[in-house]
């Protein structure tokens, strides 16, 4: 209990450090859920015309909350620490607390705070939480197109299941019995085939849509000798599933883990994707970092320079501008990065640099003072 108690913020630095955390949750909570609601119309399709269910829609987008508050955590932080630190200047609550005698360090103590929290939450996204999230929405997402592409067959119209895959049906009774069906099979392009069947059923195999076909045909046009071969069947199964070519699912660089970007498999990726694997690697493990630069820049706007009774509109503006400055610069240098390796250390400076330099302009005046004031109070106890 006197640990704890020893450990307890004091009252200045709970007081701001709760209007930050809330303030924070807030923001980054409601501009994901505005994300999530624009990148989810995506998958309406999947609801509307292959009659998905919205429990199974909202966890298959839920699953790209997590990447979206990797993303915009950073620049929320950003936002929260500038909007409550100039609502206190503005509410003049920081001059009284210069007036009492607190530094620039202990004014900006629940900022760095907030941002070592976010900092930490963030590295758990991008290393854990964000590829294994966005590694399930692949493989559901999958699953589910191969699943329900049966499902979207119509009554007289033809269906484009796949790029290379059409079917049509004349007629579904109300127990799923398909009649009069004809598939066009394109999947192989040397061997293009027509198939036609009286009736059929949808079956799922192995989480794969397949058709049974009954009393049916099968055409194919020998390119040889231009001659069109039929065989006739009486019980013939095809699989509907999206494209065979997809049965071996490539792992996006999204979803592989820390050591699989930082390691890849020389047999399953390109030589030109190693440059892009590496870049997302190093963005994992530097963006978290661009927290705490990004939060000393809106605190050495707020805290540095002298008190304006009616505000100072410059220095927010150019925190803002700062910020918005480094962001492209990032973009730019990943984006070389992956066609030229040797620029990744850039990723890095980028990241950190900024904060190196925010806090000496900050802190560094005050510690030089401090270094001079033992020799000052010394003189002066010598002199009395």
């Amino acid at each position: 209990m006197r640990l704890f108690t020893s450990l307890r913020l004091p009252m200045f630095d709970r007081y701001i450090l709760h209007q930050l955390l809330i303030a924070l949750v807030a923001t980054t909570g409601g501009l994901a859920a505005l994300i999530w609601l624009t990148q989810s119309l995506r998958f309406v399709s999947l609801v509307v015309d292959r009659g998905l269910s919205l429990g199974v829609f909202l966890e298959l987008t839920g699953l790209l909350v997590p990447s979206f508050v990797a993303v915009i955590l950073p620049i929320t932080t950003f936002v929260v620490v500038q909007f409550i630190y100039n609502r206190l200047a503005g509410d003049r609550e920081i001059i009284v607390m210069r007036a009492a005698g607190m530094s620039s360090f202990a004014l900006a103590k629940p900022g760095i705070i907030c941002a070592i929290a976010a900092t930490i939450i963030c590295y758990l996204l991008n290393i854990w939480i964000v590829p294994a999230a966005y590694h399930s929405f692949r493989k559901n997402e999958f699953k589910i197109r191969n699943k329900m592409a049966a499902f979207m067959l119509q009554e007289g119209v033809f269906t484009s299941v796949s790029n290379n895959l059409t079917v049509y049906i004349r007629s579904k009774d109300h127990n799923g019995v398909l009649k009069g069906i004809l598939v066009e099979d394109a999947r192989q392009p040397d061997n293009k085939a027509t198939i036609l069947a009286e009736s059929g059923n949808i079956v799922i195999i192995n989480d794969k849509p397949q058709v049974v076909l009954l009393n049916g045909s099968r055409e194919v046009i020998d390119k040889k000798t231009g001659r069109l071969n039929v065989l006739n069947f009486e019980r013939n199964t095809i699989d509907l599933s999206s494209n065979k070519e997809q049965t071996a699912r490539l792992k996006d660089a999204t979803e592989m883990s820390l050591y699989e970007l930082l390691h890849p498999d020389q047999q399953a990726v390109f030589d030109r994707d190693f440059g892009k694997l590496a870049v997302e690697a190093h963005r994992r493990l530097t963006s978290p970092l661009t927290i705490l630069s990004f939060t000393m820049i809106a605190l050495v706007s707020v805290l540095k320079g002298n008190f304006a009774r009616y505000g100072n509109i410059l220095r927010p503006l150019g925190a803002i501008f700062t910020i918005v400055g480094l962001m492209s610069l990032i973009l730019i240098v990943q984006n070389i990065a992956t066609r030229n390796m040797a620029a990744i250390p850039l990723i890095w400076v980028i990241a950190i640099l900024p904060g190196i330099i925010a806090s000496f302009i900050l802190f560094l005046p005050e510690l030089k003072s401090k270094n001079n004031n033992p020799v000052l109070l010394s003189s002066t106890k010598k002199g009395r």
